[in-house]
């Protein structure tokens, strides 16, 4: 069914948008709902920088997923124009699914999303999720639960449904699937069943360097590390049934320390990156890759607008 035919009796179809703290489960969520990793997940908080749509079509609907930043206080450019994409996306969904984690109390952060929400002039249908719950006891899950239903209480939310889930586990996730579909608006396929992103393959190639970049560098370094894709190129010399496709990335970084970080001792660490960001492209493609990495100093690029439209925020 495409966009221009008119739906079938009961297909339904829209947006839903997943909100929370930094580290709530969003993308981990994402992930798991499409069955294939669109959204980079990390244990460092705003791994995410950008809308990234999951989509899932069923025989009754399609839900269009967008995955956002983390809300949370700016501190730079980059940090206030990721705050500004999360709120409009916020405006223009069916649906906003408020990730509250199991394994952490509810606080002033989930509290302020929730408020944000509450307030949207034109607001969408709410529902609270409870992540990670493969990491506490039952107990604790039926403890969070009524915290959660004191949550909307308070804030004058009222919830359309409350799912806990794990998105590791895959517990629940049907129920989290079932609840958002059945919360659209009837209306039209809006992507040809089979496709489970709009995302160009460049963005997720980057974000997946980026995402192997991240893992096991200091605290202090994950905000400034960026992705630019160079050049994709498939193989010249290389026969139909053995395709290679040469894949030229830059990771960009804010200090000359940092970079030497990235390097490590005698180009281990980028070495390592290279090696686990060469597996995700492979799966993601379904094609050999060559990955040539190098890395590059912009100096205080989150805070420069000129180096921020360049690289895509």
């Amino acid at each position: 069914m495409t966009e221009n035919q008119t739906p079938e009796q009961g297909f339904r179809s829209g947006f839903a948008c997943f909100v929370g703290r930094p580290n709530a489960g969003k993308s981990t969520l994402t992930n798991a709902l499409v069955g294939q990793k669109i959204a980079i997940a990390s244990s460092k908080p705003q791994t995410t920088r950008h809308v990234v749509r999951g989509i899932i079509t069923r025989p009754d609907g399609q839900l269009v997923l967008i995955d956002t930043p983390g809300l949370h206080k700016p501190r730079t450019l980059l940090g206030e124009r990721l705050n500004d994409l999360v709120k409009d996306t916020w405006s223009e969904v069916d649906i906003v699914g408020i990730c509250l984690p199991c394994d952490q109390r509810i606080g002033p952060g989930d509290t302020f999303i929730a408020k944000q929400i509450a307030e949207l002039e034109n607001k969408p249908k709410v529902i609270a999720i409870a992540t990670k719950t493969d990491l506490v006891s039952k107990d604790r899950v039926l403890s969070h639960l009524v915290d959660i239903a004191k949550l909307g209480e308070e804030l004058g939310i009222d919830w359309a449904a409350v799912v806990p889930c794990s998105a590791e586990l895959g517990d629940q996730l049907d129920d989290v699937e079932r609840v958002l579909l059945d919360l659209l608006p009837e209306g039209p396929a809006w992507y040809p069943e089979g496709e489970i992103t709009d995302e160009p393959e460049e963005t997720l190639i980057a974000e997946l360097i980026r995402e192997a970049a991240l893992e096991g560098v200091r605290d202090e370094l994950p905000h400034s590390i960026a992705v630019m894709i160079d050049e994709i190129l498939p193989r010249a010399d290389r026969p139909e049934d053995k395709p290679l496709l040469d894949v030229f990335a830059t990771i960009v970084v804010e200090r000359d320390s940092q970079k030497g970080i990235v390097i490590g001792h005698r180009g281990a660490r980028l070495k390592d990156i290279g090696t686990q960001a060469r597996h995700q492209i492979n799966r993601l493609l379904g094609t050999p890759v060559h990955l040539s990495l190098h890395v590059k100093v912009l100096k205080e690029w989150q805070r420069d607008a000129k180096y921020l439209n360049r690289l895509g925020f």
